[in-house]
């Protein structure tokens, strides 16, 4: 495998603008791993949605970086499903639009829903979780501040039980798959003895903003597979709007805007841009 490749988008995702303290302490993210779970597979789960309180919805971050990974996915052959709850159902259905990706989306309902027997009854043999609370040490969903949000989040830490491997996206530590770095978390990030998530994943990723990584899921199977998967500019800014127009919010400010945790358009010239020219060189591919 191309260990150049991989260290340069491992390092495109060290961007780290809101300073959580996660990154600066973190091993090297097994890339080569992702890339034999994404090539392997023949049908991925995809759980995305984390709902801010203050909005009565879901965020931005999330279901971009979902839509993009299930557009490269489905490109690549294999099946796509996506799993939310009611308050960030209508931000995943448009941003997978907005790609062009044809997934069907499960909601979950946030009293009754079963997370494992969908994923029984689905069957995947991937579980891609981006920027999806995961239950801390108390058993609670936390957002970033500590406040307990399990009214508005559907319970999809089981999909974490069931031997199905994992990729799991996370930026701040309070996300599902996050539990591989729990000590780290609770000792860097702020409230992170309260809110880190505990449910541990085969591939856990971290990124300044959740949805790059979704970006660079997209760009590792695009060298994997050696042909471009990854969205154009133009898509992603119409996945953003679509978002937007949806009703998600931005999880910083917490308004409507074309912007992703307080970056302006969601980082999409700072890592979308280096990523897309990556892709579109055909030189460029990963042998495993």
């Amino acid at each position: 495998m191309n260990e150049t490749l991989l260290e340069y988008v491992r390092e495109l995702m060290t961007f780290d603008p809101g300073n959580r303290g996660l990154l600066g302490a973190l091993p090297p993210q097994d890339l080569r791993g992702a890339v034999r779970l994404l090539q392997g597979c023949r049908h991925a789960l995809i759980v995305t949605g984390f709902s801010i309180a203050s909005a009565g919805v879901g965020e931005t971050d999330g279901p971009i970086g979902a839509a993009a990974v299930a557009r490269a996915l489905t490109l690549a052959g294999r099946i796509c499903s996506l799993v939310t709850d009611r308050y960030s159902a209508d931000l995943v259905s448009a941003c997978l639009a907005a790609v062009g990706a044809d997934c069907p989306v499960h909601v979950l309902d946030v009293e009754t829903g079963d997370a494992a027997a969908l994923a029984k009854a689905l069957a995947p043999d991937l579980i891609i979780a981006i920027e999806r609370p995961g239950k801390g040490r108390d058993g609670h969903f936390h957002n970033m501040r500590g406040a307990v949000i399990d009214s508005m989040t559907a319970d999809t830490d089981p999909l974490l039980t069931l031997g199905i491997p994992v990729i799991a996206v996370g930026d701040g530590g309070n996300e599902l798959g996050m539990g591989n770095h729990l000590a780290l978390i609770e000792h860097h990030v702020a409230e992170g003895a309260r809110i880190a998530a505990v449910k541990c994943s085969d591939v856990p990723l971290v990124a300044g903003v959740s949805n790059w990584w979704g970006w660079g899921l997209a760009a590792l199977l695009s060298l994997a597979e050696g042909r471009d998967l990854l969205t154009d500019r133009e898509t992603e800014l119409r996945s953003l709007r679509a978002c937007m127009e949806a009703g998600g919010v931005d999880g910083v400010t917490g308004a409507p805007a074309m912007s992703v945790d307080g970056i302006a358009l969601g980082g999409i010239d700072e890592i979308h841009g280096p990523l897309k020219a990556l892709t579109g060189k055909n030189d460029h591919k990963l042998s495993l």
